[in-house]
């Protein structure tokens, strides 16, 4: 098979769709790969890097589409790259369609067969290809969120750690999915006082064991959001629904009801977001004030440490692009169930459950 790593070209997207570890074992396996020039510069690839190992390097993103049967991506393609998109041309790649019907409807207009990383789903119910990406968001999201409780950038001035004779910070994290705890690890380990909240006792009985003291779990539920929400000082956004639109757990009404300078890291965005203020935000501008609440919710958070999320990213989904390129996707999906649950637009329809539902589009599913 012939495969395409394209540069991304979304705002501040420095990832790429492999590493040159990725490329050695497709091009072992007899398989072409066409990387654009310039592709891995952001996470500290270079074009030698990839051509060692037997790569092509191309120009221009528009020969990378032309060339190529399967492109292996890190962002869903935007408005630019819509019209490069061949029929029954592999995209493989994040695509988070519930939250952007514009988007489904380019691809279903396009006619590509679109595997998203982000539904592909094991027997067990987990996402191997989500984990790592919401393992590095769950940890920024604290970074983030330390940096914007600085009063400099309006936020209420709180260091989360404390220091002797002064409390920790206080943050409150919704949902106790691999962002969650991924989010509290970090938040507990600078010394901050946590409490998670989720509707799965078993993801809470799993938390208490395994967190320190100072995280505390309680059940999620509309009273104890708005409790919380009026003594914490960061709030952390980590619930998914997989493949669906986010559930607004924040409205605006309740923002009235936080401290000034209280800081919200929805990470839920890619999904439309659980605050119903959040909209997306880049590395380049990624903050703005509602109500004197500092919102951040940059669509693509790993992709300000690219390097360490791209090999994370390369290390889940080279398996799978090994067995479309080998297999091809009808084979390759067959013999799968993970990687057929990442099916969601064939050949013009769509075929995952959920994008229907987010949209309403009741008797479209194929």
């Amino acid at each position: 098979m012939i495969v395409g790593i394209p540069k991304e070209i979304k705002n501040n997207e420095s990832r790429v769709g492999m590493t040159p570890a990725g490329v050695f074992e497709l091009v072992k396996n007899n398989h072409t790969v066409y990387v654009q020039s310039g592709a891995g510069e952001g996470s500290g690839f270079f074009n030698k890097d990839y051509q060692q190992v037997g790569a092509v390097i191309l120009d221009t993103i528009g020969q990378v589409y032309a060339m190529s049967q399967m492109i292996v991506k890190v962002k869903e393609p935007i408005e630019l790259e819509y019209d490069m998109i061949q029929e029954g041309q592999i995209l493989f790649t994040y695509f988070h369609f519930a939250s952007s019907e514009s988007l489904t409807k380019a691809m279903i207009k396009r006619k590509a067969i679109c595997i998203a990383y982000e539904t592909v789903e094991d027997e067990d119910g987990t996402l191997p290809l989500l984990t790592p990406m919401s393992e590095v968001a769950g940890r920024m999201a604290i970074q983030q969120g330390a940096k914007y409780l600085e009063k400099p950038v309006k936020g209420r001035g709180v260091l989360l750690g404390g220091v002797p004779g002064v409390a920790p910070g206080r943050v409150l994290v919704l949902g106790a999915g691999v962002v969650g705890i991924q989010a509290a690890k970090m938040a507990a380990g600078l010394g901050a006082h946590v409490t998670i909240l989720d509707i799965n006792m078993k993801r809470l009985r799993y938390v208490n064991d395994v967190m320190p003291p100072h995280v505390v779990t309680e059940f999620s539920n509309e009273f104890n959001i708005r409790k919380h929400i009026k003594t914490h000082d960061l709030i952390i956004g980590g619930v998914l629904l997989k493949g669906a639109k986010a559930p607004n757990l924040i409205t605006r009404d309740m923002l009235k009801e936080m401290r000034p300078g209280t800081v919200i890291v929805d990470v839920a965005v890619d999904q439309g977001g659980c605050v119903e203020t959040t909209r997306p935000t880049t590395h380049e501008d990624p903050i703005y004030i509602i109500d004197d609440v500092v919102h951040y919710s940059v669509a693509n958070m790993p992709g300000a440490v690219p390097y360490t999320s791209t090999m994370a990213l390369t290390n889940v989904t080279l398996p799978y692009a090994l067995k479309l390129a080998n297999l091809g996707w009808e084979a390759a999906c067959d013999k799968d169930d993970a990687l057929k649950k990442g099916l969601s637009i064939v050949a013009g329809k769509v075929v995952y459950e959920e994008i229907i539902d987010a949209f309403g589009w009741e008797g479209a599913l194929a």
